[in-house]
């Protein structure tokens, strides 16, 4: 049965690729639709049956459903790492994905706050409660140290090494890095472990960043923060804990970082990836001299 080859192959990306829990279930999802369809509509038993216009059909049937560009981009990427899965492992004799084209999606540059923002962010968190000096430690990380949202709630205390203004990240694939901690990184963890956390939960002696049942707080817990302390801000832009990432990144470009310090820094497998933040900064700088530039087209026009 086909659906065994996508356990196996599950069983594959755990073990040897060592991907996430979230990555591997993105994959598995994707991936029993397209043998579910393969099943139901050419009665495919064997892989090794499948053929191009098969999968072109899949997506022709993706298409119809109105799945966007980027959905059916990312449905055919996992098609084709499992042909190539199926290739090596010499259960087909070709990846007949290879010929398909990818769709063309338009790229999107993620939502940036600039400094102005980001301090009205960071301000709207202050408060002496004890969640409050968890939001404010929890921000500060983030945006000082560029972390993903998973990185951020999975940090347990012995990752954070303040006398040195290092913290230890486990990334994807859980590749680990250590990332510099600013000033106010650092007072924000201080005052939080010494004076919120105990509040929350007295006993637990390993997870960092707790809710207040005192239990470890999750991604959603910590998107409703983000999404609350934006409208304290007055901040009408879209964004989530993610922004944060996106924000450090744009503003240490900005602030003449080197692209693969950058990178490094933010645990990037691809400096393509970093380089997208490069776009901002270009976008940004170029709004900044249409309006604040004396010999502007925007201000000559205006004349």
């Amino acid at each position: 049965m086909i659906q065994n080859l996508l356990k196996e192959y599950v069983y594959y990306l755990k073990v040897t690729k060592n991907l996430s829990k979230n990555t591997i279930v993105s994959y598995q999802n994707d991936l029993s639709d397209y043998l579910t369809f393969l099943s139901e509509q050419y009665a495919i038993k064997d892989m090794s049956r499948v053929e191009k216009k098969h999968v072109m059909n899949y997506m022709a049937k993706m298409k119809r459903q109105k799945l966007s560009e980027k959905s059916i981009a990312r449905k055919l990427s996992s098609i084709r790492t499992f042909h190539r899965f199926l290739l090596v492992e010499k259960i087909v004799d070709e990846n007949v994905v290879l010929k398909i084209s990818r769709p063309k999606v338009k790229k999107q540059l993620p939502t940036v706050l600039n400094v102005e923002e980001t301090n009205q962010l960071l301000l709207a968190a202050k408060d002496p409660s004890a969640l409050c000096l968890r939001n404010v430690a929890m921000m500060e990380l983030a945006y000082g140290a560029g972390l993903r949202v998973s990185e951020l709630i999975d940090l347990d205390i012995s990752d954070l090494h303040l006398n040195q203004a290092l913290v230890d990240v486990t990334g994807k694939g859980n590749k680990e890095r250590i990332v510099p901690l600013g000033e106010n990184a650092i007072a924000a963890l201080r005052k939080y472990i010494t004076e919120g956390r105990p509040l929350l939960h007295p006993m637990e002696r390993e997870t960092l960043f707790l809710n207040k049942s005192g239990s470890r707080i999750s991604r959603v817990g910590f998107y409703k923060i983000v999404q609350q302390l934006a409208i304290k801000a007055g901040i009408d832009k879209p964004i989530s804990p993610h922004t944060l990432r996106h924000s450090a990144a744009t503003h240490m470009l900005e602030g003449g970082a080197d692209l693969r310090a950058v990178q490094e820094l933010l645990g990037h497998e691809d400096i393509l990836t970093t380089e997208n933040y490069t776009h901002i900064s270009n976008q940004r700088l170029d709004q900044t001299y249409r309006v604040a530039h004396p010999r502007s087209t925007r201000k000559e026009e205006s004349s």
